[in-house]
């Protein structure tokens, strides 16, 4: 890691181990997955004799078309397949033989990836913040680190849930894809430090969202190999769902001629850049439904012409709707880390423990490097460059300053601290706030994000406690006697800490004398970011898209907090949820 020609290396190996490695069970795999789904496709072999938008017929067309195939999409689309023809349009692929989104050893290759194929796209927000947005069927699933655990139920009174209807969902999630953890070495001295340090009482193994300090489930098996939103749609009607991958939605098409705008389907390029039309039938129950992420979403709708109308016509869009709350709201909760050196040979672990403080924090963990042959080694942990930080940073965009400073900072870091991990302090429901805009109509291309970290100074407030805390954790004896480490001073965990973080967000002298500028300096994000279409400003309290008719959204855009401490179990019950209410409201006793 001590020059430009390791970071070659670096993405040599990845590049390798992404087209050359394959699980000596592909050819079994592959058989087994086009048993279980059947009805999954490429998006070029859509039939071009189906009926076109400007000219539809009563007796075809879909019943719902999705838009998205991720958290949510795939389990609305499984759900709603019971009764009613659906088609579920995905932009990725499949995660099932590829073995960067499989296995948990190899977590971090794919958030490396920033090739046009690559299961993950990189993104920057304005505020120099590096993240990452699915491009894979099973969404965020098929590239996260696997933690699932409910909202509380705060969170599920206050978005005005059915609490029954949300307690029924929940199990058909987790009796299919969630697992209960292996609970490493290094997980148990979290959870010792975290009740030493007074994150109390400990409560076990649970999916709930309790104060205290707990075990949640994940999405790898005790295998390491990952479960995700996809392999919901093994529960589908096949006769009922088509699903489309390498489908690209350019925009939903709207008939304009009446009172209000309606939704009747939508464009979508495939693998080859052909573009097709599908459309949903004349039944009015029939529906377009947006489940694109807290990215993808808010994005679609305002190149389709839904969204505040001087920013549209800017670029030319022809207006549906204007609707100036489109891509505003936007929210990502930031999360600072203290890094953990160890003298010991730590394991990989990704998010198991979790404390719910009543500081308004959260903290989690994670440690060690890959086991893989195949993967990149001296990594450590969940916030490292090697998995999503400079190393997701496309080559042209790499400023020599950014490239010779990581370099620099990791031969101030000595090789046994790879073996170590860190203490991720996240804040929960930011007050800071801000929105998204187009920067052209081409939908490939990542819109402008800016999230304004820290701008309310409440979450300020709370980053600080988060760090005082985590620190406090790091330096507790559970941690030295695991770690073989002598207790280290708090400035000297900052220093490594400012080190072992990058993102685009300049420097201060002060960063580890002044916890509020380490905070501002070091924030990186945990990939929860939401809002972007409101419930009350973009979309009705059932997810109707406001001022145009057959048109949903179903997705994190919606949320105005990230429900619990990690929203993927949530999301993926909010597509179960909603597809159960949208059958039981077009059903009654039928459902």
């Amino acid at each position: 890691m001590a020059s430009i020609g390791a970071v070659k290396i670096f993405f040599f190996s990845y590049a390798f181990c992404l087209f050359n490695f394959l699980p000596p069970s592909q050819g079994k795999q592959e058989k087994l997955n086009a048993y279980r789904y059947p009805f999954i496709r490429k998006a070029s072999t859509f039939p071009s004799s189906t009926p076109s938008i400007s000219a539809p017929t009563n007796n075809n067309g879909y019943d719902y078309i999705i838009i998205g195939g991720g958290t949510a999409g795939c389990p609305l689309a499984t759900t709603l397949s019971q009764k009613f023809s659906v088609l579920l349009l995905e932009r990725g692929g499949v995660p099932f033989t590829n073995p960067n989104v499989s296995f948990l050893e190899n977590f971090h290759i794919t958030l490396a990836d920033t090739s046009a194929t690559s299961a993950s796209q990189y993104f920057k927000s304005e505020d120099g913040v590096l993240n990452a947005r699915a491009r894979v069927l099973g969404g965020g699933s098929s590239i996260n680190a696997g933690f699932y655990t409910r909202a509380s139920s705060r969170f599920i009174e206050k978005v005005g849930w059915d609490p029954k209807l949300v307690n029924e969902s929940y199990p058909w999630i987790e009796k299919q894809i969630v697992h209960r953890p292996t609970f490493s070495s290094y997980q148990r001295a979290v959870r010792d430090s975290l009740l030493d340090s007074g994150v109390s009482p400990f409560n076990g193994f649970t999916y709930d969202h309790i104060y205290g300090t707990k075990l949640g489930g994940t999405i790898f098996d005790r295998f390491g190999r990952r479960h995700t939103a996809a392999e919901l749609l093994a529960s589908a009607n096949p006769q009922k769902l088509t699903v489309l991958i390498y489908a690209t939605v350019q925009k939903i098409v709207f008939d304009t001629k009446g009172k209000r705008p309606k939704a009747v389907g939508v464009i979508f390029e495939d693998e080859n850049g052909k573009r097709h039309e599908a459309i949903i039938g004349n039944d009015k129950e029939s529906e377009v439904i947006v489940s694109s992420g807290a990215i993808g979403t808010p994005q679609l709708l305002m190149l389709s012409g839904i969204g505040p109308k001087p920013e549209l016509e800017k670029l030319n869009i022809s207006v549906v709707h204007d609707n100036p709350f489109v891509g505003k709201g936007m929210v990502d909760n930031p999360m600072n880390t203290i890094f953990v050196p160890s003298n010991r040979e730590v394991h990989q672990s990704l998010i198991e423990t979790v404390g719910i403080t009543k500081l308004g924090v959260y903290i989690e963990a994670s440690s060690g490097f890959s086991q893989s042959p195949n993967s990149i080694h001296w990594h450590h942990g969940i916030v490292s460059p090697e998995i999503g930080q400079l190393s997701t940073i496309p080559p042209k965009q790499r400023s020599q300053e950014a490239v010779q400073a990581f370099i620099k900072n990791k031969k101030d870091i000595p090789v046994e601290a790879f073996r170590g991990g860190f203490i991720l302090s996240k804040v929960a429901n930011p007050w800071s706030v801000g929105d998204l805009k187009l920067v052209n109509t081409n939908v490939n291309d990542n819109p402008s994000v800016t999230f304004n970290y820290f701008s309310h100074p409440y979450d300020l407030h709370r980053c600080v406690e988060g760090i005082k805390l985590a620190t406090k954790v790091v330096q507790s004896q559970h941690f030295t006697n695991y770690t073989l480490c002598n207790r280290e001073t708090t400035e000297k965990l900052l220093n490594l800490s400012v080190k072992a973080s990058v993102n685009l967000v300049p420097r201060h002298a002060n960063d580890t004398k002044s916890l509020e500028q380490f905070c501002k300096d070091t924030v990186i994000t945990i990939w929860h970011y939401h809002g972007g279409c409101h419930v009350g400003k973009v979309v009705s309290s059932d997810h109707k898209v406001l001022g145009v008719d057959k048109l949903r959204v179903v997705d994190g855009s919606t949320f105005d907090e990230s429900p619990g401490t990690n929203p993927q179990a949530t999301v993926m019950m909010m597509g179960r949820y909603m597809g159960l209410k949208i059958l039981r409201d077009r059903l009654g006793k039928l459902a």
